[in-house]
Parts: structure tokens; sequence; C-alpha cells
């Protein structure tokens, strides 16, 4: 869709126009709807393409921040059941297709509601479909829902925000021309499209120009691009399966799309068959667990990143010259836990600045750690802590946070300062992306930890027209891309990229998967 220019979207606001015209084909389908109201107008726009493009010329006039069309559909995915929602990812109609960009923020409104969707594309014809041409139109179109009105009513945004939300009626097998079915599957409908009204407000509340700043640096540091190239390499090399302690960086993309690739994800090398390939995670592992290894005859390929093989090495000098080891990390975290394991007996952890004042160490032998993936603020406090309770405290040589959490922290205080909202990309239980998260909000800007554009609750939004967008460590940059462009399918965006930092740390692999040299024989490899 076309994008309405910035001075357009304040004239709307400030008329008080409503937020949403909502289009539904059938009387039916608009009475679930409900009456029109400040911010929703309901217009029933006739079934079929006749109707349907008449009343986009008329609706394209009409006021309003952002346009849905919303109804019944056919099912054209086996899956689908009466009374499923089905969010469109794109409209395919018989001579061309629009891209729905504003789906991710939706489907999270959806889920607020208490309403699980499908998304995916939606196939607009101008008649019935029925047995085998809903199987060719499934194929031809890849949609999962057909409709007779989307294609043409999507001429009414006329530039403005547009989505397309429909519930399933019918499926393939039980067809309208199946009364019985068609009643049942009605009744179950018509409970569904009153559900999802809330929703399709939501979205439509958050429809207004903003500004985009793109913190640089943001996504993969050089560690995660090394262990994922590790996993990649080794299925490419010995072929599937390929097992892995742990996720390998903590990211439900990552992992997910080295399962589909063949990566079996594991807790314990118990259970990795003897004898296979197995990967440590970048987080890295106790020495229990590599004697573990050892002794299934696991072939181990190493992906720790080599910033955490380095506070490694430091908990076993300190431990090996007689000194008690302070680790400040959080418990339970896979990068904690093999650190911890180098020198048990010596080691002691905490979380937070209180916890030094429970410490009783005794003597004068004392040296702190920290996990990779802190806050350097808050480290900074501890070890001020703990300067203060053990003036001859040493620390490690150089900073055990390493340079990719500080450098997108640094990037997130510049950003944080200029918006008004924080959208920071990782997984929740990817430690150093829940720290920009707090980041953000010491420097008083409201921030929120989504996995991708469908977390994205149009909600925080609505005063937001500056918002900034970062990812952690762990998260790939095609995600930032993702919100992007959910952001663009609200209204315009102007996108700002603001790099604070350069980096250009690349770490090697592990000899066994480097490039073999030009003009070796590498036909013996395998499995």
């Amino acid at each position: 869709m076309g994008r309405r220019g910035a001075g357009g979207w304040r004239r709307a606001r400030s008329q008080r126009v409503p937020d949403l015209l909502l289009l539904t084909p059938l009387a039916l389908e608009a009475a679930a709807a409900g009456r029109s109201r400040p911010s929703i107008h309901v217009l029933r726009t006739g079934m079929g393409p006749a109707k349907a493009a008449h009343a986009a010329e008329r609706a394209s006039t009409m006021a309003a921040r952002a346009v849905a069309v919303t109804g019944f559909c056919g099912a054209l995915e086996p899956g689908l059941r009466p009374g499923d929602v089905v969010v469109a990812t794109e409209i395919v109609g018989p001579r061309r297709r629009w891209t729905c960009e504003g789906t991710g923020p939706l489907l999270a409104a959806l889920e607020v509601v208490g309403v699980r969707a499908a998304a995916g594309p939606i196939a607009s014809v101008d008649h019935v479909v029925s047995g085998p041409e809903r199987e060719e139109l499934a194929r031809s179109t890849g949609a999962i829902a057909v409709d007779m009105e989307s294609a043409w009513l999507a001429e009414a945004a006329h530039e403005r925000p547009f989505a397309v939300v429909r519930v399933v009626v019918d499926i393939p097998g039980k067809d309208l021309r199946r009364t019985i079915g068609t009643v049942r599957g009605g009744l179950t409908a018509l409970r569904s499209l009153q559900q999802i009204v809330p929703a399709l407000e939501r979205w439509a509340r958050a429809a207004a120009p903003r500004r985009v700043l793109l913190a640089g640096p943001r996504s993969f540091c050089a560690g995660v691009e090394r262990a994922v190239d590790i996993v990649e390499r080794a299925l490419d090399r010995y072929g599937p399966p390929v097992y892995v302690r742990k996720q390998i960086v903590h990211n439900v993309h990552v992992v997910r799309d080295l399962e589909r690739r063949g990566a079996v994800f594991v807790e314990s090398v118990a259970e990795v068959p003897e004898g296979a390939i197995v990967v440590f995670s970048a987080h890295g592992v106790s020495p229990a667990v590599r004697v573990e290894a050892r002794a299934r005859n696991l072939r181990i390929i190493d992906a720790t990143c080599p910033l955490v093989t380095k506070v490694h090495a430091e908990a076993r000098r300190f431990a090996r010259v007689g000194y008690t080891i302070v680790l400040v990390g959080h418990a339970g975290h896979e990068e904690i836990e093999g650190t911890a394991g180098e020198a048990p007996e010596a080691i002691r952890l905490i979380e937070r600045p209180k916890d030094v004042e429970a410490l009783d160490l005794g003597g004068d032998r004392v040296a702190y750690l920290t996990q990779t993936t802190l806050a350097v603020d808050e480290v900074q406090e501890v070890v001020d802590r703990l300067r203060l309770k053990y003036p001859d405290l040493t620390g490690p040589g150089s900073e055990d946070i390493c340079y990719a959490t500080s450098n997108r922290q640094a990037a997130v205080r510049v950003l944080a300062r200029e918006a008004d909202l924080m959208l920071v990309i990782g997984s929740r239980n990817s430690s150093n992306s829940r720290r920009l998260v707090e980041v953000a909000e010491r420097e008083g800007c409201p921030a929120r930890l989504i996995d991708d554009e469908t977390e994205l609750d149009p909600l925080w939004l609505v005063h937001a027209s500056t918002v900034a967008v970062t990812a952690g460590a762990s998260a790939p940059d095609g995600l930032v891309d993702r919100v992007v462009s959910a952001l663009r399918g609200l209204g315009p965006v102007e996108v700002d990229e603001r790099s604070v930092i350069e980096e250009s740390v690349q770490f090697t692999l592990p000899i066994e998967l480097r490039p073999a040299p030009v003009g070796s024989d590498s036909s013996a490899e395998g499995r």
C-alpha cells in the first residue's frame, strides 16, 4: 500500500476522525461487528467483487486513520476449522497482490484479547469455490483461505494502514453447498467475529506516522555468529543429526531454524547417542560436562565464545593460586554454571550489589569475575562495593563483560534519550537482551522485549512518535527488518540509522570446521 503524507495524518488526528473504518460484506457480519461508534465506523459493502469495488470507491473518501476488512472466509489450509481466525499477510487478487505489512501488531492485538490466529495469504475470487478447485487455488496462490471481496476492498485503503481479518465458516469437503455444516460453522464463526473487533480497534489506534531510530551496533556479535556458523558447518560437513547441548545461543528463531536443518537440541550429553557429534553452546560448559562427553565417546565440537573461555581461564588461574572468587552473575544461567564448574570450591556467586553485604570470605585473597552479558553500570556498582569491603580485591586482566554487550548498551543509552519507546528484539532467556531493556528504562525510556513483530502490542505505540529499535547480541538482524516493516504497516516511517560504535571483531572457527586448504583432498571427510 502507498502511504499518506505526514501532514495529512496530523490533520486526521486533529479532526478526531474514527480510528478504524471496518468493512463487512454481509449484514450478519456487520451485526457481529457492532454499531458504528466514535472510534469505529462499520460499513456494509455487499457480497462479491462488483459490490466490493463500488463500496471501495465510497470508502476511499471516508475519514478514518486505518481500514480493515472482516467477515467470513473459506479455508484452503486443511488444518483450519470453522471459527478459526485468519489474518492476511497478503491479498491475492485476480490481477495483483497486496502486502499487508501491519500483520505482526495485529496478531499481537488478537493475542491480547485471547484470540489465536493463523497468518497467511488470502485469495479473493469472483465465485464460490469447492472441491478440487479449492485444492488448485491453494496450490497456485499459496493462500490458506479464500473470500470474494478483499482484493477489491483493498482499494479503499487509499494509502492508509490496511488489514484483513477473516473467520473460517467452511472447510474443504464441507463447503457452502452443505447447508447443515454451514449453519453450524456460521454460528461458530459469528462468535469469533465478535471477539476480533476489539483487537482491530486496538490495532487501528496505533495508526500514525513515526520516526524510527535504529541502534548501531545491534544483533549478532562475533561470538554468536561463530557459534551459529559452527552448527551450520557441522550439518553441512557431517550431515544431520548434529546434537547441540542446550540452546546454541539464546534465541528461539535461531534454534528453530537450526532444528529445521537437522540440529537436535538436548539438555544433557546423556541424551546424545554414544559416538555421535555434540556441539557445546556459546555459553560454555563445566569440566564435568567435558568428562561425561568423553566417557560417552562423543565427538566434541566446541562453540564456546572465546570471551567466555577467557573467563574460565581466569577462574582456574585465581583458584590455582588460592584466591576466593566472587562470581557476579545470574544463578542458573548456562554461562555461570560453566564458569562455576571450573573451581566450585573457590567460587561464591552473587547477583546484585546488596548481596555483597552477606559475604564473609575472610582472608585477603579475594578476586572477582563476571558473567559476560551483564549491565555495565550494575557490575561497576557491585565491584565498587566489593572494593570497599575487600580493599585488596583483584580482578581480571581485562573486563569480563564482552565488547558486544558494552557496545549495545552504549547505543541504547544514546537512543533512549530521544525515543518515546525502545523496542528490544530478543528472547526472554537472553541475558544481554534483558539488560538492554533495563538500560533503556534507567535512562527514562519505556522499553519492551519482543521476540519478533508478532509480540508488538499496538497500544505501546499509541503515544510513541519516535521509536528506537535494537536487538540483543543473539538476535538475527532480519528480525529488525521485520519489526520496521510492521511499524511501516501502521503509517509512514522515517528510518534513522544511528551508529554509536563500529565493531570489527571476528573469531576463528574450530580447526575441524575450517575450510580445507585450496588443492587439498577433502573427499575422505564424512560422517
